[in-house]
């Protein structure tokens, strides 16, 4: 039998706060939770799901500049903060050339004018947003759809 495709999944920086860093916006799940869910959702596609968080801009680079060496299919990330500011992690994801799907809890578009701007998107297939901890079970599903494909 065939390993199951792998996905790496990268959350960013304040995210290991979820549950207590400002529910009204983010939610009450934790990240614990929200990883349990992903892989439960991961292994009912079929999937296995590596889920990773930091806070730190370089850790997220490394991670990403290593997954096609260390065998996984595709990405879903969450860089938080540095969505709106890395350049490095744009160049990463486009060094790697892995699906990827941008995945936030919040809707970046509906908040604070500076958090309309994604460097990361250009290296992206997709973003799913605002649909709190579902949005990375979503993203999942999307890409799971993308992989199917190629």
């Amino acid at each position: 039998m065939a390993a199951a495709p792998r996905v790496l999944c990268i959350s960013g920086p304040n995210l290991q706060l979820l549950g207590t860093r400002e529910p009204e916006v983010y939610g009450r799940a934790t990240l614990g939770e929200l990883h349990a869910r992903l892989d439960a959702r991961a292994k009912a596609l079929g999937f296995a799901v590596d889920a990773r968080q930091t806070n730190h801009e370089g850790t997220i680079v490394d991670w990403i500049g290593a997954s096609r060496a260390e065998g996984f299919a595709g990405l879903l990330l969450n860089p938080g903060a540095y969505t709106h500011t890395s350049i490095a992690i744009l160049d990463a994801l486009r060094a790697v050339a892995l699906p990827c799907v941008e995945v936030h809890l919040s809707n970046p578009d509906a908040r604070e004018p500076f958090r309309r701007r994604s460097y990361v998107a250009r290296a992206c297939v997709a973003r799913v947003s605002g649909f709190g901890a579902e949005s990375y079970t979503l993203a999942l599903e999307g890409l799971a759809h993308v992989l199917s494909r190629a």
